[in-house]
């Protein structure tokens, strides 16, 4: 647990903050170079991708701070301070697909061009976001005995914990890979979008059961399982509809 990388004087410089910069910025140069091969000009893409993480971070904070109302309204400065972390993925995930379509439609461009090509980028950033929780102490995992080998502790606490955040970065990291090859093999659009919501969802249903910071609120489910269960189930019928569409037009141009 690193929440602080450097501190000058009053300057201080902290982990959180510095993974989701460093996987913003990765995730933005991949998208720059690969713009052109779905017909996208690179500088749209660039500010689309600032609005995006705008929007996302945005949304983000406005989840968790209404999941934990009760802390934010006896601290409401707590609010603003985004480097002690606190994002909740899926509300920075609605609020930019909103900003995003937003952006698509103003500026003419193919929705499913663009988050086909954005979403193995999402989960890269994604990845770096979860060590930067690790470093920060947050979005931690269930308690574990001393003797587990991959134990850890986040002071003030005393109690080993599971190291969640570091399996869901790795998880995070195998979803760009398998997105990344999956994209240069794309058949019809949309379809990698809808693999990276199939994994995505899928991945967070499962590392839920491992956290030990998010409450149970329906049938021993968290608020993430259930809205990745949603999620996961949107993104099967958009795949499927998406491949029938594909295979009739493949099939009439035989």
């Amino acid at each position: 647990m690193h929440p602080i990388l450097l501190k000058i004087g009053a300057f201080t410089v902290y982990s959180y903050g510095v993974m989701v910069a460093v996987g913003f910025t990765l995730a933005t140069v991949f998208i720059y170079m690969k713009a052109p091969k779905f017909g996208l000009s690179r500088e749209k893409c660039i500010d689309l991708a600032i609005t995006i993480l705008i929007a996302g971070v945005a949304g983000a904070r406005l989840l968790y701070v209404f999941l934990n109302s009760s802390f934010y309204t006896a601290n409401p400065l707590e609010i603003i301070m985004l480097y002690k972390g606190g994002l909740v993925w899926y509300g920075g995930f609605v609020s930019g697909l909103i900003a995003m379509i937003i952006y698509v439609r103003m500026n003419k461009l193919s929705f499913w061009s663009v988050v086909d090509l954005l979403a193995p980028y999402a989960a890269l950033a994604q990845g770096f976001g979860r060590i930067g929780c690790y470093l920060n102490g947050c979005c931690y995992g269930m308690k574990v005995g001393p003797e587990f080998p991959l134990a850890v502790t986040f002071p003030p606490e005393a109690d080993p914990r599971l190291p969640i955040q570091l399996i869901s970065a790795g998880a995070l990291f195998l979803v760009f890979i398998i997105l990344l090859i999956w994209q240069n093999r794309r058949r019809f659009a949309g379809e990698i979008f809808a693999g990276y919501c199939i994994l995505y969802s899928s991945k967070r249903f499962i590392v839920e059961f491992f956290r030990g910071d998010n409450p149970r609120l329906f049938l021993g489910l968290t608020i993430s399982q259930i809205i990745s269960a949603v999620i996961f189930a949107a993104a099967i019928t958009v795949f499927i509809m998406k491949a029938k569409q594909w295979k009739s037009v493949t099939t009439i141009s035989k």
